[in-house]
């Protein structure tokens, strides 16, 4: 019931834009191929946001708001880092606009962090991610390995009697007596006369 008051809202908030219009006129020609629930779906994205689950409306995340972000190349992000004071960061952000002299280290790294969530060397401070990374690494070659070893093993057939030695040398012996490819390929590599490769 929520729901179809919150599209009956969004159908009258929408219903005078000319796209809309427009597929109210191609949902009256198709009659009863397009329902209203998808007309309304394809003409406002919060009803089709709301489309999707029946208790939570969902919040997307507006980029043209400021936002927080330690990042090295960008010194001064668009809004502090804690944006809802208590009393006491309020008395202290009373006191930072006195002299600078009579706050303490304490008192500034706390006025710091009011504004910044990490300085400069905890942000260029090494990650341990590689070891993951690498860990994964080795832990999806070893799978691999298993699975091939597993196929060696089990799955593929036997290999052919062509791919033996003995065979392969009476193979080479007979390309040799056929003389195959004399000018530049195979026969041409061979002295005849010497009966060894040149």
């Amino acid at each position: 019931m929520r729901r179809h008051i919150l599209l009956k809202d969004k159908y009258c908030s929408v219903s005078s834009s000319p796209v809309f219009q427009m597929l109210h006129l191609t949902k009256g020609c198709v009659g009863c191929l397009l329902s209203r629930r998808p007309v309304l779906a394809l003409t406002n994205s919060g009803a089709r946001m709301s489309s999707h689950d029946h208790h939570v409306v969902s919040n997307n995340l507006d980029m043209s708001q400021p936002m927080y972000s330690d990042r090295l190349d960008t010194p001064l992000p668009d809004r502090p880092w804690k944006d809802v004071l208590d009393s006491t960061d309020k008395s202290l952000k009373q006191k930072e606009k006195g002299p600078w002299t009579a706050l303490s280290k304490e008192e500034k790294i706390t006025l710091y962090r009011l504004k910044f969530n990490h300085t400069y060397p905890e942000m260029k401070r090494p990650s341990h991610e590689w070891k993951t990374v690498i860990g994964g690494m080795f832990i999806f070659f070893g799978i691999t390995g298993l699975v091939v070893f597993w196929q060696c093993h089990y799955v593929y057939p036997p290999q052919p009697h062509t791919f033996g030695e003995e065979w392969q040398a009476k193979q080479i012996q007979r390309m040799l007596d056929m003389r195959i490819n004399p000018i530049e390929g195979f026969s041409a590599q061979w002295d005849y006369k010497n009966k060894q490769w040149k």
